[in-house]
């Protein structure tokens, strides 16, 4: 199971940053997404894959029994899903805004955002005048 484990996270590692390498922003973000993933099945793996043992210690026992399932690894992923959930709801509405004021996804045409003296800025409220 560990190396069905390896493989896939060696898969999502390699096409999470096949997709960062790549030009247009959305492509981009799934990459940051593959490789989220990778990262939280690799911690996944670290934590020891260990089926239908609680980590509870019996009655009158002192120590846990050694075949038990760590819940740490398990926490760290679970924040680390929210964590990923704000950072892709926050870069998806970056990248919304950068779409309608440049009017392109393409990097190489992702210049500047800065208005220049040239473009004069138009206002949608024209009851309003100065």
């Amino acid at each position: 199971m560990t190396l069905i484990m390896a493989v896939v996270v060696g898969a999502l590692f390699a096409g999470g940053l096949y997709m960062m390498l790549r030009r247009n922003l959305v492509k981009i973000l799934i990459g940051l997404l593959l490789l989220g993933h990778a990262v939280n099945l690799f911690v996944f793996t670290l934590g020891r894959l260990v089926r239908g043992r609680p980590p509870l210690i019996p009655e009158g026992e002192l120590i846990l029994a050694p075949p038990h399932a760590d819940p740490v690894p398990q926490a760290l992923i679970l924040t680390a899903i929210v964590i990923s959930f704000g950072v892709t709801a926050f870069a998806i509405v970056l990248l919304r805004q950068a779409y309608l004021s440049l009017g392109t996804e393409d990097l190489d045409n992702l210049r500047t955002t800065d208005i220049t003296i040239e473009d004069p800025i138009v206002f949608e409220d024209t009851e309003r005048q100065p």
